[in-house]
């Protein structure tokens, strides 16, 4: 794991850095993140093989996952 990921604990509040955020996202979530781009760190996923991506709580309770380097500390 990279050294960003593994400063983070499950339970970490983190936010979305929208200067980092890939295309990727539908519309729907796009939408969320602009209302509030915070959320808990619930899991670790594996991207690429070799990437490690985490998957965020948002506030309205539902999940989606992002590239480590998408995110910041809250």
């Amino acid at each position: 794991m990279s050294q960003a990921v593994t400063n983070l604990r499950i339970g970490s509040k983190i936010r979305v850095d929208f200067d980092k955020l890939r295309d990727r996202i539908p519309g729907a979530l796009k939408k969320k993140l602009l209302q509030d781009p915070r959320g808990t760190l619930v899991n670790y996923k594996m991207t690429d093989g070799k990437g490690i991506g985490v998957v965020m709580e948002l506030s309205d309770g539902s999940t989606s996952w992002f590239f480590e380097d998408e995110i910041a500390r809250n």
